[in-house]
């Protein structure tokens, strides 16, 4: 029962009225009709429909075995969503997935990263990791041969991104990816990721505000400076990154419109 009443939770959460409209208003600049996008760590799927209401190919990958029913059938009208239940990593192969029934949202991989929260993040005291599954685990390298080069790749995965990020060898247009207080050097790792495969311009929102925190996109370095310093005392949110290139000096631009 209590794996059950965590989901529920999470659908009360992600679903509630509103939410999409405001999720297709924060992806507008990054995504269009046609364009390819992966969403690893796609719970239960808001995310995801977002995408796809704005004309995207969506490939939802999540690795957790009652979530990723939910997802299917939460999904099973959008001919646009693709759904994936492996988990994203470094190397393909198998890994052990930490599972929270009561808060599955923050189920993880990352075996440090859980050890260490519930000390040094006060959202995370209550929650307790009451159950593992094995589960297939692909790279991001293999899922671009099979589908193709995404223009915007959502990356939430609980303490794991360093690690999804680590599968990836080439630059792609767009991402975004969590941050958490207590265990920001996950994000500042993926930063360092990002900019040895290209220039990337950085900007963070809190939490689940649709806002950007800072008035200009910034460097990598500016980014870490900033999280080093403790990320502005914030308990979570996102950082995206757009790719800056020559001759594709306007995906920065667009990316600039406040959400």
């Amino acid at each position: 029962m209590t794996a059950w009443w965590g989901l529920l939770r999470s659908l009360i959460l992600y679903w509630r009225p509103g939410r999409q409209r405001r999720l297709r208003h924060l992806y507008r600049p990054f995504v269009g009709s046609g364009d390819l996008v992966f969403d690893v760590g796609a719970h239960l799927g808001d995310r995801s429909v977002a995408l796809a209401a704005l004309g995207a190919r969506v490939i939802a990958i999540e690795p957790q075995p009652r979530a990723a029913r939910w997802l299917r059938w939460l999904v099973r009208s959008s001919d646009r969503i693709t759904v994936r239940t492996e988990a994203v990593g470094r190397m393909a192969g198998s890994g052990e997935l930490a599972i929270s029934r009561r808060t599955p949202a923050v189920s993880t991989l990352a075996s440090g990263w859980r050890s260490r929260l519930p000390e040094a993040n006060r959202s995370f005291r209550k929650v307790r990791w009451d159950d593992t599954v094995t589960v297939a685990v692909t790279t991001l390298d293999v899922l671009i041969r099979t589908y193709g080069e995404p223009r915007f790749c959502k990356i939430d995965v609980e303490g794991h991104e360093a690690d999804v990020l680590a599968g990836l060898s080439r630059p792609v247009a767009s991402l975004s990816f969590e941050f958490v207080s207590g265990a920001l050097d996950v994000a500042v790792d993926c930063v360092r990721q990002l900019d040895r495969l290209g220039r990337y311009e950085f900007n963070a929102i809190a939490g689940e505000q649709r806002r950007y925190l800072f008035d200009t996109w910034r460097t990598g370095d500016s980014v870490v400076e900033w999280l080093t310093a403790g990320g502005g005392g914030i308990s979570s949110g996102d950082l995206y990154a757009v790719l800056v290139h020559p001759s594709t000096g306007p995906v920065s631009q667009t990316a600039q419109r406040d959400p």
